[in-house]
């Protein structure tokens, strides 16, 4: 039987895939997922970086400390993303990699956001460290696209020179997500400035 707050956050994630009004209150799904965390630690479960392929729509965020300090009321203790915005992150794999200090797997990532006729696409490298279920990343490509047409496409971040760092430095010196759920259906994680993030599985 699963979790009570897993069982909420299913639901926060259902609600936001199929524009459903009937969603959780914030305050609730920000308790559910700090259960879930704390689950997390305890049963010290181990997940493969196969459990995340795939693409995943961020549905609901806290934000970091600093931003919810600078927004104020607006954030509040957590907010469901507004339909008009989509963030979709998808992973990649490439290949196992136990030569690599520490990490498991590599592969790539891809964060794409639409909104409106804009869309933007940053993609790199991305590799998983367990046993703490570390996704970490970096973004070397960037697409802009309006209404379809391509305005901007090309490295960032040192390109493929940054990609060859990436895998080398350490943790210390990357962005990642510290995941603690994952299921079939949705995703939830602390991300290195402290704030949480729960995505829902896109399906096709």
């Amino acid at each position: 039987m699963q979790d009570d707050s897993i069982l909420l956050l299913d639901r926060a994630v259902n609600s936001v895939l199929a524009h459903s009004p009937d969603k959780p209150k914030p305050e609730t799904v920000v308790e559910a997922l700090l259960k879930a965390e704390r689950l997390a630690k305890t049963s010290k479960h181990r997940h493969y970086f196969e459990e995340f392929l795939g693409t995943w729509r961020l549905c609901f965020v806290t934000g970091t400390q600093k931003t919810r300090q600078q927004a104020g009321n607006l954030i509040g203790s957590g907010l469901y993303l507004p339909p008009w915005v989509e963030i979709e992150l998808s992973y990649l794999s490439l290949a196992q990699s136990p030569d690599l200090d520490g990490c498991e797997a590599i592969g790539r990532v891809r964060n794409q956001v639409n909104l409106g006729m804009l869309r933007v696409t940053l993609s790199g490298p991305t590799k998983f460290i367990p046993p703490k279920n570390i996704v970490a990343f970096d973004f070397t490509q960037m697409q802009v696209k309006v209404f379809g047409a391509k305005l901007y496409g090309g490295d960032i971040r040192g390109g493929q020179s940054g990609e060859a760092g990436f895998y080398r430095d350490r943790i210390a010196k990357q962005a990642f997500f510290a995941y603690f759920l994952v299921t079939d259906t949705a995703i939830a994680a602390r991300g290195r400035g402290g704030g949480l993030a729960l995505w829902g599985r896109m399906k096709g």
